[in-house]
């Protein structure tokens, strides 16, 4: 078992915030030290939890149309690395899924990216995990995505690909013209690379 697999079989069995998490904990994290591109997504909802399938809900669907990839290409860790901030549901609140555990990320983050040396596009989705990835933590979503150029070609931050962002996407309309037609290209490069 090579140090990267004994790494992941570890964040697996991850227990650190069982105490106050709503389920028993089941990380999910899908990584490759050959992947080219990185989601830095938030953490997983309860389906995710339930099928242990990274995005594997009505917000994978919409991520994967605003990246242009398939299922197979979206499920395959050399090609993509998908890192929530936190590995496991959260639990419920009164507008949705809370935020990620704060244990998650300095137990695991780190040591995972470390290994990631092959990443060359990193796709920031809502405000936790900008708030970590970017710098300027007092931006809100709508700012860091409209300033997509200036991290532009190693870094896009998009708002998260939940339905409860609709409303977001309807006043925001130069984001599915300008911003998702530019990044599904550069994603095209990135895998024919990884292909070639």
């Amino acid at each position: 078992m090579t140090e990267f697999s004994s790494l992941l079989s570890e964040v697996r069995r991850c227990t650190i915030c069982a105490s106050a998490l709503p389920q028993e904990p089941r990380p999910v994290v899908q990584a490759h030290p050959e992947a080219k591109i990185l989601i830095a997504g938030q953490a997983p909802g309860r389906k995710v939890h339930n099928s242990g399938v990274p995005f594997d809900d009505a917000s994978g669907k919409r991520l994967r149309e605003w990246l242009g990839l398939t299922r197979e290409e979206f499920y395959d860790p050399q090609k993509v690395a998908i890192l929530p901030m936190g590995f496991c549901f959260p639990g419920t609140g009164k507008t949705g899924d809370l935020a990620p555990r704060k244990e998650c990320a300095p137990a695991w983050r780190s040591k995972i990216l470390a290994h990631l040396k092959q990443i060359e596009l990193t796709i920031v989705l809502g405000s936790y995990a900008q708030k970590y990835h970017l710098d300027d933590t007092n931006a809100s979503v709508t700012q860091l995505v409209k300033s997509w150029r200036s991290l532009w070609p190693n870094i896009v931050p998009l708002p998260h690909p939940s339905p409860r962002n609709n409303i977001w996407l309807k006043k925001n309309p130069w984001f599915e013209i300008e911003l998702l037609p530019t990044l599904r290209l550069r994603i095209a490069e990135s895998l024919k690379e990884n292909n070639s």
